[in-house]
């Protein structure tokens, strides 16, 4: 079994046991802020599962069905898992509002706020492997499943140390109030996941350092081609899909155009990790001012540090 997917279930584990604490310490104490936390943690789990099939179907070698592979069911699930969260903090709010205007005193409130103060450390050191894994199979779908747990950490952290005042002041109000401060918490956690895993759907551009590098890949070899054009770039999960249009002599040997295009493709691949390129020589005019010798020679084993600029 993959890390991802060993670094998936350890979230689900984790989150299992979580609700069945927050629910038992809520039900006990009564506290709408503890059931906040339950169903914050319920949503996880959702997070958590979704996140653990959607890195298996991402694993899938690329079909006849699916030629570019399977990555972007990462993405799919970050969205699906954004408005989980949406929806789980609108209901909180719901509950918050409904017994901020009905008050009722609390029980056993010292079980919760241990129960909290016990998930605050456990997502903790979850969140962190999920995390590191995440960032080193960049896997979106591992990252939003760990902005989850860290989310978590704040508003366990958050309703711990509400239910601690309401033990020592007696002002059972403050409960909902915290509870709509982490639903609040929670729904811009939400947007920011979604924006972040919806972008790649859409095909939007690389980011702008990862573009730069490209460009600066290609500057190294300048002095083997005329220009380039039609530069275009995408994101599916980890893999970052890069096509472009270089311009050569009309008169480049084939050989020389294959050597040209593999020793460009392997310069973007250093500069971007994970990156596939398609690249596609275009002959230049007739009569057009280029050099037939600058261009006509072998392509050269050691390039030169030249720089050259995109065309339009």
């Amino acid at each position: 079994m993959s890390r991802k997917k060993n670094v998936a279930l350890l979230s689900v584990a984790s989150n299992t046991l979580l609700i069945v604490l927050k629910l038992a310490a809520g039900v006990l104490s009564g506290s709408v802020s503890i059931i906040s936390e339950a169903i914050h943690s319920m949503m996880d789990l959702v997070a958590a599962v979704i996140a653990f099939f959607a890195v298996r179907l991402a694993d899938v070698p690329p079909d006849e069905d699916h030629p570019y592979g399977h990555e972007k069911f990462e993405n799919v699930s970050g969205v699906i898992e954004g408005v989980l969260i949406v929806v789980a903090a609108l209901w909180i709010i719901i509950e918050a509002v409904h017994k901020l205007a009905s008050p009722e005193p609390m029980q056993a409130v010292g079980w919760g706020v241990a129960v909290m103060f016990v998930s605050a450390l456990v997502n903790t050191l979850v969140a962190r492997q999920l995390y590191k894994v995440a960032r080193e199979e960049q896997s979106m779908a591992l990252e939003a499943d760990a902005l989850h747990l860290k989310a978590d950490v704040y508003t366990s952290l958050g309703v711990g140390f509400g239910l601690a005042a309401i033990w020592a002041t007696g002002w059972h109000q403050l409960d909902p109030l915290v509870a709509i401060a982490v639903a609040l918490f929670i729904l811009k956690e939400a947007v920011e996941l979604i924006a972040k895993a919806f972008a790649p759907l859409i095909d939007a551009s690389l980011p702008k350092e990862e573009i730069e590098a490209i460009h600066a890949a290609l500057s190294r070899h300048a002095q083997d081609f005329i220009d380039y054009h039609e530069l275009r770039t995408r994101q599916s999960g980890k893999i970052r899909h890069v096509d472009l249009h270089v311009r050569l002599h009309r008169h480049t040997t084939l050989e020389n155009v294959h050597v040209l295009c593999d020793r460009l493709e392997t310069e973007i691949v250093r500069s971007v990790e994970h990156a596939k390129v398609l690249i596609h020589a275009d002959p230049c005019k007739p009569g057009c001012a280029c050099s037939d010798q600058a261009f006509l020679r072998p392509i050269s084993s050691t390039p030169a540090m030249t720089s050259v600029a995109p065309t339009s």
